[in-house]
Parts: structure tokens; C-alpha cells; sequence
């Protein structure tokens, strides 16, 4: 391992406990969280994407913002569901955050998951065609979007404004982002796919698939079978790899008040139905004392295989507790398995 980082899921309720109590909270904190994060050697600040709920949704006016408060942490989102992008105008916006962050932009990407509307994709006018399915649309979607940073031209100019007939590209155009392209695969197959297609991997605590052995061990064949396919595939640059992990260092009262109850509940994988038709191996989670947990994450299959993990955060806690987690994991966990801060 190599970098580390967090991801929120930007959640915000009203409710008792909750100091994300509205959107502008949840966006606001995350700012705040990821100037706070860099300011710990942190090396990156990731946000995911859910429409029609609770969650962070739109994410490059926050990608942007946080890209003009900070100076060194990548950026990054895991994942935008590309079912419901425009591929044009989120490469205008990815292109625009990515300049204003000097290049520090780490795109994830995908089909996306199940989610709190039914079929929500087709209220932003995406429609599968005859024999198409909303996998096709999110494939169509990324390889358009795709060529679109990558300069390629997509619409012709208009000869009486420019006296030329030729193609035109997007603008602006963001240097070096094509290769910072992730694709958030939930298969050992999808990772094969995506190296075939030359994005980096992104992989969850979850897999949507279950072959009798432990989650870290499924997670690093998915590694595997990924890199052997990159190789295959005769890209020349190295691929990125991510991994996310559930990390709650118990050092605090308030610590063992939030996650106590769950230290001995958490300890294992589960398997279950993510919805009514996919089979799933949820990942563990590493609540206790910090020794244990960098002992456990150094025996860790996946992380050992992987040059970035991301540390899911209870961003409804706010941006004072979060920093907190943040530094008990810089300070006692994340250096026994190889992490440096990056200042």
C-alpha cells in the first residue's frame, strides 16, 4: 500500500445524533473534511454518488471546491453512476474540476448500485433501446465520455462562424485525465473488463459474487485476474488499484460510545442478497484496539495487493469526530502497513 484516503457517502438527516443535519452541511463538511485530511498527510479525499436520496449527488461543483481549498490531496468520487451522466457536459465538468486542482482529479466510475429509485436513470432521460440493458447505457455513457477527455471530436464546426469544416473537441481540455479513469468493478469478471478497456480498478467492501472464501482472499484474486488482464491487454502505463475498507480505532470513550456494540458483531464477512437477485460477500469490518487492526490489515490479502486503500468515514458524526478518526489511523494504524504521510 501506497496511499491512503477517505470516502464519505455524504449522508445528512435531521435526525437525533446527526451533525449532518442538511445538504449544505454534508458539502460543507466535506470541504472542510478534506482540507482537514490534507492537513493530516492524507492522499486523497473521495466522495460517492447516489441520486434521489440523502447523499452527496452531484459531485463536481464539491470536487471543484474542495480542488480550490486544498494544494496537494487528490480528489476523487467512488463511484459516479454513469447511467445518469451526460457524457459531454460531465466531461466539461470534469475537465473544469481537474484544472482547478492542478491535476490532482481521480474519476471512479460505473454501472452503479442498487439505489432508492426505481429505474431513477430513466428521470434524467436515459432509456435502454431495444435489447439494451442500463449496463449497455452506462458502457455507452464512459466510452463517450471517455473519448470526449480524451480530445477526440465530437461535434463539427460551423463553417459560417469559423470558415473551416472540422471536428471539435470539449473545452477545456484536462491534460493527463484519461489515465485517471476508475472503473468501480463488483466481479472478478467486471475487473477483467476494465483492464481490457485500460482503467484503473476500484474495488468496494462488498463483491457481488461468492466462492466459499474469505472477502480479502476473493478481493485479491479480483486484483489478480485484473493485472494478468492489464498485461494481456499490452497498456504501457501502470494501473491503479483501490480498495475500500471499513477502519474504526477504538481509542476514545466517544470511540467505544459510536462502535463498541459492533467489535464482535462486525468481525466477519457476511453474504447475503444486495437486492432480490444478486448473491453478495460484504467485507469485514476493523473496529478495536489500533495495534489489532494494523496487525489484521497487514494479513489482509487485498490490501497487501492494492497501492490504494479508502477509509470509509461516518461522515454524519461531522468534521471534528472524522478528523479524529482520520488521526488515530495516520498515527497508529495506517504506518505498520507501510503508509507514509504525504506533506
Amino acid at each position: 500500500m501506497t496511499r491512503i484516503g477517505f470516502l464519505s457517502f455524504g449522508h445528512w438527516h435531521p435526525g437525533p445524533g446527526s451533525r449532518t443535519r442538511t445538504g449544505g452541511d454534508a458539502l460543507l463538511q466535506s470541504i472542510d473534511l478534506a482540507v482537514a485530511a490534507e492537513e493530516l498527510g492524507v492522499d486523497g479525499a473521495f466522495f460517492r454518488v447516489h441520486h434521489f436520496a440523502r447523499q452527496l449527488a452531484s459531485p463536481f461543483p464539491l470536487l471543484a471546491a474542495v480542488g480550490a481549498k486544498t494544494s496537494r490531496i487528490e480528489i476523487g468520487t467512488g463511484v459516479i453512476d454513469m447511467r445518469y451522466e451526460n457524457p459531454l457536459y460531465m466531461a466539461e465538468d470534469a475537465a473544469a474540476a481537474d484544472l482547478i486542482s492542478a491535476g490532482r482529479l481521480q474519476l471512479g466510475v460505473s454501472r452503479g448500485s442498487p439505489e432508492t429509485a426505481v429505474d431513477g436513470y430513466k428521470a434524467f432521460g436515459y432509456v435502454p433501446g431495444d435489447g439494451e440493458t442500463d449496463t449497455d447505457i452506462a458502457h455507452q455513457h464512459t466510452a463517450m465520455f471517455r473519448e470526449a477527455i480524451a480530445g477526440a471530436g465530437m461535434a463539427r464546426s460551423n463553417t459560417l462562424m469559423t470558415g473551416v469544416d472540422q471536428p471539435l473537441a470539449i473545452q477545456p481540455q484536462a491534460p493527463g485525465l484519461s489515465d485517471r479513469i476508475w472503473w468501480g468493478a463488483g466481479s472478478r469478471a467486471t475487473a477483467v473488463w476494465t483492464a481490457q478497456q485500460g482503467m484503473n480498478l476500484m474495488s468496494s467492501t462488498l463483491l457481488t459474487e461468492d466462492t466459499g472464501v474469505p472477502f480479502d482472499e476473493l478481493q485479491a484474486e479480483q486484483i489478480a485476474m485484473f493485472r494478468s488482464a492489464w498485461a494481456e491487454a499490452g497498456w504501457e502505463r501502470e494501473p491503479r488499484v483501490s480498495i475500500s475498507r471499513s477502519v474504526l480505532p477504538i481509542v476514545t470513550d466517544e470511540d467505544r460510545a459510536y462502535f463498541g456494540r459492533r467489535e464482535a458483531a462486525d468481525s466477519s464477512d457476511q453474504v447475503g442478497y444486495l437486492d432480490a437477485n444478486t448473491l453478495a460477500r460484504f467485507g469485514r469490518s476493523f473496529i478495536g484496539d489500533p495495534d489489532v487492526i494494523a496487525e489484521e490489515l497487514a494479513k489482509d490479502a487485498a490490501v497487501q495487493a492494492a497501492d490504494t486503500v479508502l477509509l470509509t468515514v461516518p461522515n454524519q458524526l461531522g468534521v471534528e469526530y472524522n478528523t479524529h478518526l482520520l488521526e488515530t489511523i495516520t498515527k497508529h494504524v495506517a504506518p505498520a502497513i507501510g503508509w507514509k504521510p504525504n506533506r
